[in-house]
């Protein structure tokens, strides 16, 4: 069986074109064939740093010579605005205590910056006002990334709308898909792209208003929704090539569900993560690998392409948030302290396990691989270099002085991490 992630022309398209249109990249799956990268970096090798107002974790995406993410910046308190309320299955109110931000004035932001120089171009208002819902603390109003696809930039907001932005700024259609209620804890899942939609998953609280949906991305008009049986989740779906069609993969607790990305309908289902669904899919060797990390550890590898058969199943290493990575013949795990587990993405046999970074860290961002190397981007703005392949070799770290929770993107013979307040970019001068 060949494998070939995404919409396969659209993938071979935008990795030779040197772009990063989406999250983890042309493919979805955090790898990269550039080559060149300074890894590690020198101090002349940060080619430019540009601060970003406001707070985001959604990564940087590249396109055209032009890098675009967005951005929320809270303003004042609103009198009477408050958070939707949310209910257990049992019925019971659900309070979290960390749920913050429904009481205060939101500017949902897009910008876009000129990826030689750092300046930024243009800036966007999306939404500016009272929001739907509360966020986790942690969590913020805009950490869905972006998606392009050389005509629009697609800026999911949840609550508050999907946004079509030509790439001179120009609003080109707002959509609707609702309220949309997460247990007070925010949204994270970003678009997927395929074949002229805009595929977007949105679990909700007790999974009884959970859905797909996909919306045209020449108007923002709804293509199709399906309901989904799904409690809360915050895992970006991926779209992967099984046999003999393509398949959107969609995690959740209680399932794992293919479903055909024109239509909505679903293929086939599988075993759940059982944990909070919060790291998307990767695909690769024919299988897709599924994990979740809150309390349990699990990671799931399912065939493509056939009913949901489970190839094999590894109950360590995994994250609460970071995403998994395929790179090569290996599927990469790590856990919130940065703790990198390494496996035979086919049989699952380990490789080595639970290997640890010198220092106490921890984890948001997922993983991305460049050049035989693995980046691993910490909350207290360390990076890390390890080498690929199945032995356990530290090349190296970089501090960047800011935490990262945003996954990095690698374009252009560029890598662009994305600080708590800072956008950097590193590559070899000229």
């Amino acid at each position: 069986m060949t494998f070939i992630p995404l919409a396969a022309p659209l993938a071979i398209l935008l990795a030779a074109a040197g772009g990063w249109p989406q999250w983890r990249g042309p493919a979805s799956s955090g790898v990269s064939g550039e080559r060149g990268i300074p890894l590690p970096w020198s101090a002349e090798e940060i080619l430019w740093k540009t601060a970003i107002p406001g707070r985001g974790h959604s990564s940087p995406i590249v396109w055209g010579g032009r890098v675009f993410l967005t951005t929320a910046v809270e303003g004042e308190v609103l009198e009477g605005a408050k958070a939707v309320k949310h209910f257990n299955k049992d019925g019971s109110v659900f309070d979290h205590p960390d749920a913050i931000g429904a009481n205060r004035r939101q500017t949902l932001k897009v910008l876009a910056l000129d990826a030689a120089t750092g300046r930024i171009l243009w800036e966007r208002t999306a939404h500016d006002g009272a929001v739907y819902d509360n966020r986790h603390r942690k969590n913020t109003y805009a950490t869905p990334t972006p998606a392009a696809d050389g005509r629009a930039i697609y800026a999911w907001f949840g609550s508050e709308g999907l946004y079509a932005y030509d790439f001179s700024g120009k609003l080109l259609w707002k959509s609707s898909l609702g309220p949309l209620a997460a247990m007070g804890m925010g949204v994270a899942s970003s678009p997927a792209l395929y074949r002229g939609l805009v595929i977007l998953q949105c679990d909700q609280d007790n999974g009884e208003k959970s859905f797909l949906a996909a919306v045209r991305s020449q108007d923002g008009r709804e293509a199709w929704r399906v309901k989904r049986t799904a409690l809360e989740g915050w895992a970006t779906p991926v779209v992967a090539r099984g046999r003999e069609r393509d398949e959107l993969i969609v995690s959740a607790r209680e399932l794992v569900a293919a479903h055909d990305p024109a239509s909505g309908k679903e293929l086939w289902r599988s075993e759940g993560t059982g944990v909070n669904p919060a790291p998307s899919p990767v695909a690769g060797h024919g299988l897709v690998y599924l994990t979740a990390g809150a309390g349990e550890k699990k990671a799931l590898a399912v065939r493509l392409g056939g009913a949901g058969e489970i190839a094999w199943r590894y109950n360590r290493g995994t994250a609460h948030v970071a995403s998994p990575l395929v790179y090569g013949d290996y599927l990469y795990l790590m856990m919130d302290n940065g703790a990198l587990s390494c496996l035979d993405a086919r049989t699952g046999e380990v490789k080595y396990a639970g290997a640890r970074l010198p220092a106490p860290a921890s984890f948001s961002a997922s993983m991305v691989a460049v050049d035989g190397r693995i980046l691993l981007a910490s909350e207290e703005g360390e990076v890390y270099l390890v080498r690929a392949g199945p032995k356990w070799e530290l090349l190296g770290a970089r501090s960047l002085g800011e935490g990262v929770y945003a996954s990095p993107a690698i374009a252009g013979g560029r890598l662009f991490i994305r600080g708590e307040r800072t956008l950097f970019c590193i590559g070899k001068r000229k």
